[in-house]
């Protein structure tokens, strides 16, 4: 009997395929064609995280219409009732839901991807994606509710007699400046929140105190000038400015230098965001 085994040919092992990771530099350090090929993966985190977001919840999607509804209604009884905030000869409820608006975004959208990296260590630590995609991706499920909150804001214009004019159309340019906002702040928080758990208990501090400290109940006219320019070094002052701007028209033009310096001051930090965010990724896999 002969021996197959002698005759059979032998079939090589391929061999494996190895995945190197390297730091780059400079412009580099983000590679745009790979976030590109993985924008299905950034699709589909989005849409997972809308739907986690109100599939355990009791009223669901109503909170989206219950909360800015009772912040604003708030806002409206006690600054704009009993305290008589200025509004520029605009309902008030009006002037709240329009600066409202742009801020709940930022503020559920920065507080997310803060925590995002954190809270997808099991698949970091398992798949390889680009890392970038998870605090950018969870800063877009908010669209939704922001989308819910248009809605509010249009039906409020209509029942104070607020005139829709062209000026609405920048509603969309504003609300990407708010998207690229949280972006810019969850990048950094999210990959500081690796290194240092605290993060998760400082961002809602500043999240509360933000929102007094943004001309969300009032109109940044009321700060005296020589303390606007200061002022708009909170990047969402450009933002809220914008949005009243689009709602009420050219009767609520932004401080333009004040306004400059805060859209400044947002691709300052997305860009800074980025890059920081790359150099703090080569050690996520050993703090997570």
């Amino acid at each position: 009997m002969s021996d197959t085994s002698t005759n059979s040919a032998t079939v090589p092992t391929p061999p494996m395929r190895e995945r190197v990771l390297r730091a780059g530099h400079g412009m580099g350090m983000v590679d745009f064609d790979e976030l590109w090929r993985y924008r299905e993966l950034f699709g589909f985190l989005i849409w997972r995280d809308i739907i986690v977001r109100y599939k355990q919840a009791v009223l669901g999607i109503t909170w989206a219409v219950l909360q800015p509804v009772l912040t604003v209604a708030i806002f409206t009884f006690i600054l704009g009732y009993l305290a008589k905030i200025p509004s520029g000869g605009q309902p008030y409820v009006v002037l709240a839901m329009a600066g409202l608006l742009p801020w709940n975004y930022f503020a559920a959208a920065m507080g997310e991807s803060s925590n995002s990296v954190v809270g997808a260590a099991r698949i970091i630590t398992k798949v390889y994606f680009p890392r970038l995609i998870i605090p950018l991706s969870t800063a877009m499920n908010g669209i939704l509710d922001f989308c819910i909150g248009c809605g509010l804001l249009f039906t409020l214009m209509l029942w104070n007699a607020v005139p829709f004019t062209w000026y609405l159309l920048l509603i969309p340019p504003f609300f990407v400046c708010a998207v690229i906002a949280a972006m810019a702040i969850g990048l950094w928080m999210s990959a500081l929140s690796v290194r240092f758990r605290d993060v998760k208990y400082i961002v809602p501090f500043f999240t509360r105190i933000g929102i007094y400290a943004s001309p969300v109940a009032f109109s940044s006219a009321l700060v005296p000038e020589k303390w606007r320019l200061l002022y708009s070094l909170n990047p969402m002052v450009g933002v809220i400015d914008g949005f009243r701007w689009a709602v009420f028209g050219a009767e609520f033009q932004p401080y333009w230098p004040g306004f400059a310096l805060s859209m400044g001051i947002v691709v300052l930090l997305f860009v800074s965001g980025m890059y920081f965010f790359k150099t703090m990724e080569r050690s996520f896999g050993d703090l997570i």
